[in-house]
């Protein structure tokens, strides 16, 4: 039995959960089976944490639930679990699903944002410091890169990759890959050019920019199949982003977003 004055004695705690003496817990909260809640965790009224690892300082909301079981007709029950990394938010109504026996676990990076109504489903992966809008759905073995920015009610098919820095504007549907550094919008998604606010934002030289430009200009150039492109760019020299950009596109197995026109890639211009 935990006691704490941190905690409110109506909250439900399975004798199997590990909670740090820092951790506050809510009316009403249910902490489930195999939960480790780090230190200075928050746990609002109502929400439900199970088969979980929540790490330091995280702060999860009222009605949210965190590690609950995949929404997926093959689950059986296996034993799985979600990792939270320190420092997410995730605010109410939020759903973030276990993995299932085909990788065993959901794993969600440190200093996340999930606002309200948002869901990760089984299997993902989402790295560091991203940023879920309300409503944003996110399919089973979905990956979602460092810094990305999905805005509210986007849908992410199954699968899909989405890659560091890149920006999704609200309401998209994304059925393909999204390649570091991008833009997309539209339903179905199209790319819009690249992130260049955001490339700024997290100190990138003028120089790797521009170069990240007439790359995103040539692999995206009618002239030739975009095969033929990355071969050429990538036997080539490159910085290091430029590097990431082209592999993540040669390595995608659903294919890649493109780009509407080149007339609509106006963030190229700045």
């Amino acid at each position: 039995m935990i006691e704490s004055t941190l905690i409110h004695p109506t909250a439900v705690i399975h004798p199997s959960a590990k909670v740090e003496a820092s951790v506050q817990i809510g009316p009403y909260a249910v902490i489930g089976e195999n939960v480790v809640l780090g230190p200075r965790v928050t746990v609002g009224p109502h929400a439900v944490v199970e088969f979980a690892e929540v790490g330091e300082g995280c702060r999860i909301h009222a009605g949210a639930f965190v590690g609950t079981a995949p929404q997926d007709l093959k689950y059986r029950g296996e034993e799985t679990k979600l990792i939270l990394g320190p420092g997410c938010v995730v605010r109410e109504s939020v759903t973030l699903n276990r993995g299932t026996a085909a990788t065993g676990l959901t794993k969600i990076g440190s200093r996340c944002l999930f606002m309200a109504y948002s869901h990760v489903a089984h299997d993902c992966i989402i790295g560091n410091e991203v940023i879920l809008a309300n409503s944003v759905a996110v399919a089973g073995h979905c990956e979602v890169g460092d810094w990305s920015i999905i805005g509210g009610m986007v849908g992410l098919h199954q699968f899909i990759r989405v890659g560091k820095l890149a920006m999704i504007g609200a309401g998209a549907m994304v059925p393909l890959d999204i390649p570091p550094y991008a833009l997309a919008w539209g339903d179905r998604a199209r790319l819009s050019g690249l992130n260049l606010i955001g490339l700024r934002r997290r100190g990138m030289s003028p120089e790797i920019i521009k170069d990240l430009k007439n790359v995103y200009r040539e692999v995206f150039d009618s002239s030739a199949p975009i095969k033929e492109h990355l071969a050429r760019l990538s036997a080539q020299e490159r910085t290091a982003p430029v590097k990431e950009f082209l592999s993540f596109i040669q390595a995608s197995q659903r294919g890649i977003c493109r780009p509407a026109s080149t007339q609509e890639d106006s963030s190229l211009d700045e």
